[in-house]
């Protein structure tokens, strides 16, 4: 499988997503926004895309002004059918393309916390069963998104209500990271130490460094991508 994925800034990479496709034998490209040059491929050459994190707003179109075509983008892979998974902003733009209303969360949310699925993620038995058990992952973002029209509302957090969404197979959106590794926190944790500012739900650097055992295994994050990249359903 041919999966193309669309970086912001250099240190919200791939973490597990590149072991993961590597055991599988996928093919990886990439958009790096961040730096000179980077061009978005033909979509007739990718079978699915992936739009990782970034602290930048769905809504910064003057200060990046990729933004507007990378939204446009991802329009056109959903139009055709492609398989989409957003990560945090990622999330945000899937939603913000779908018609959906991004906006400042009730709570920013920084460090190890718990998600749980819906009641309505039993639409989406692989989803709910992996998320029952209610696994600790990692958040950093400030906004939120609100669920699409038609999708389904998988996973609450208690800071913030919508945690993740999906539209049939076809899309899945997650406000969270199962992707991260102890090594991708600690870049997070120094590039965006300006956002660890006191809070609810805002874990201070102890806290953060504390936590990072969650992030030694990829059980999760592999699981996830076993379930939504299965080949009988990518188009």
């Amino acid at each position: 499988m041919n999966i193309h994925y669309l970086q912001h800034v250099h240190f919200e990479g791939l973490g597990y997503i590149q072991s993961w496709a590597d055991k599988h034998n996928h093919r990886l490209t990439a958009t790096r926004f961040f730096e000179n040059g980077q061009a978005l491929p033909d979509l007739a050459d990718i079978d699915a895309l992936i739009v990782l994190g970034g602290p930048m707003s769905v809504f910064d179109e003057e200060r990046y002004r990729w933004l507007a075509d990378e939204k446009q983008f991802i329009k056109e892979a959903i139009d055709t059918g492609k398989k989409v998974l957003g990560i945090c902003l990622g999330a945000q733009l899937l939603a913000n393309v779908l018609g959906a209303v991004v906006k400042p969360a009730p709570n920013k949310e920084i460090g190890w916390f718990p998600v749980f699925p819906t009641q309505e993620s039993r639409e989406l038995p692989w989803f709910y069963e992996l998320f029952s058990p209610r696994p600790i992952v990692f958040h950093w973002h400030a906004d939120k998104f609100e669920i699409p029209y038609g999708a389904v509302n998988l996973a609450s957090s208690d800071a913030n209500k919508n945690q993740a969404f999906a539209v049939g197979e076809q899309l899945l959106a997650l406000q969270f990271h199962v992707e991260t590794t102890p090594a991708s926190v600690r870049k997070m944790m120094e590039a965006a130490k300006a956002d660890i500012i006191p809070g609810n739900f805002v874990q201070q650097e102890a806290e953060l460094e504390g936590g990072l055992p969650h992030a030694e295994h990829p059980d999760t994050c592999y699981s996830l991508l076993d379930h939504f990249f299965k080949k009988d359903t990518v188009s």
